[in-house]
């Protein structure tokens, strides 16, 4: 189910964007350009292509909430322990009895050898 949620947000999105990069630009933004100055103080009528992007935008926000809702279900219903565990391998390296082989990030022991570099023999 989220995947087709995902599907269709994606699709808004797009229609969202191409929307917006349609419309005329009213040279008001940041502050830079004329803008018109018609003296009226009102905004003009919205178009047919700001409509559909108010459209596009509460659709969008309207999938980003169901798809947050399900996720979050889906989520609630998982656990980290609720998998089997399956055992990893280690590798032994000579005179290292570390249950996590070694790479291990435990502190030496009194036993432990300091490294020394391969032989030939090994």
């Amino acid at each position: 189910m989220s995947n087709i949620i995902l599907v269709i947000l994606l699709i808004l999105a797009l229609c969202l964007i191409v929307t917006v990069l349609l419309q005329r630009s009213e040279g008001g933004g940041l502050g830079i350009g004329g803008g018109g100055g018609n003296g009226t103080g009102g905004r003009p009528p919205a178009s047919p292509v700001a409509k559909l992007t108010w459209f596009f935008g509460a659709g969008f926000m309207a999938t980003c909430l169901a798809l947050t809702v399900i996720s979050s279900r889906e989520a609630a219903n998982d656990s980290l322990l609720s998998g089997e565990l399956t055992p990893q391998t280690t590798t032994k390296v000579k005179g290292s009895d570390s249950p996590l082989g070694a790479g291990s990030l435990l502190p030496p022991t009194a036993e432990d050898q300091p490294a020394t570099p391969p032989t030939a023999e090994d």
